[in-house]
């Protein structure tokens, strides 16, 4: 009996060679091409940054609010230690049972003395320098305006002399400047975003006008629009994300030494504008929206751009 000849397995056409050379002039294939790549990473290494600082900002200026509202400083400044010491108490005594005072503490001696030391010298105590008496008065949050009136005429009542000065409005440039920094912090990455996406543009226009030839090539094979924008969106998306990647990790590095350097510092500021969890969380949400938008821009402009041609 013969055995029947197995079926023959056909061989690539010339045509659809040509059309995968074509393709892959288009989108070189296990290189990245060109300094797309690097330009987005700088750009991704800025907005990860700008966003980092916008976000920190926002924390810090939240965080300022919660802890200066409503909260004042009494000092009290009087020759007679006894008599301060006395008018101290009864100050204290009277703010305790006010419904508008949720909670109070007297600045010790001792603190007040270590914080004085390095400008008065050690032997401070030989010049017999009266040191104030400090008291901090956290108000309840139904106290409002009224509450902080009747706060500061019980206090005058007691000792006309005391000064009574409210934390939030002592600290009222820095809230904002901390703001202003923020907004400055959003409107750089609106400005990254917009320039990243001008680069793409620009890189898209300009491998479409490299590739003319190739591109009727296709056009003559067969291949659509839509086909031949979604290679250069493909080629796009890698670069992106090569660059976003890479513009990240090094944004993360930067951010982390500077974490670190502001800590050692030691200051109260520094913590407070420190990125909160919810704040890393968004970080990684900025390079795979930098590959969107270049995706996006991508085909929209080879899109136009072939629409113009034909």
């Amino acid at each position: 009996m013969n055995a029947r000849p197995l079926p023959a397995i056909a061989a690539p056409s010339a045509m659809d060679r040509t059309a995968k050379a074509a393709r892959n002039r288009l989108l070189p294939e296990g290189r990245l091409a060109g300094p797309m790549p690097w330009v987005i990473a700088i750009m991704m290494f800025l907005t990860v940054l700008a966003s980092a600082a916008g976000i920190g900002l926002a924390q810090g200026v939240k965080s300022l609010q919660a802890q200066l509202t409503g909260r004042l400083t009494i000092q009290l400044v009087e020759p007679n230690a006894a008599r301060q010491a006395s008018l101290a108490q009864h100050i204290t005594r009277t703010l305790r049972s006010s419904p508008y005072v949720r909670s109070m503490q007297r600045v010790p001696e001792a603190e007040l003395s270590a914080q004085l030391r390095p400008w008065l010298g050690e032997d401070m105590g030989a010049i017999d320098l009266p040191v104030p008496a400090l008291i901090d008065v956290m108000l309840a949050p139904e106290a409002g305006e009224a509450g902080i009136k009747a706060v500061r005429a019980a206090i005058v009542r007691i000792a006309p002399q005391a000064r009574i000065d409210a934390d939030a409005s002592f600290l009222a440039p820095v809230e904002r400047l901390m703001r202003s920094l923020m907004w400055l912090a959003a409107i750089l990455v609106l400005m990254m975003v917009l320039a990243t996406g001008a680069v793409v543009v620009m890189a898209a226009r300009g491998a479409h006008d490299a590739n003319r030839e190739t591109i009727g090539i296709l056009h003559l094979l067969g291949s659509t629009d839509v086909q031949i924008a979604r290679l250069f969106q493909r080629r796009m998306a890698l670069d992106a994300m090569f660059g976003g990647a890479l513009g990240f990790v090094l944004a993360i590095g930067a951010l982390l030494l500077l974490g670190e350097r502001m800590t050692d510092t030691g200051s109260e500021l520094a913590g407070l504008m420190s990125l909160p969890p919810w704040g890393w969380a968004i970080l990684p949400l900025v390079p795979m929206a930098g590959v969107l938008l270049a995706m996006a821009a991508a085909r929209t402009t080879v899109r136009r751009s072939l629409e113009r041609t034909l």
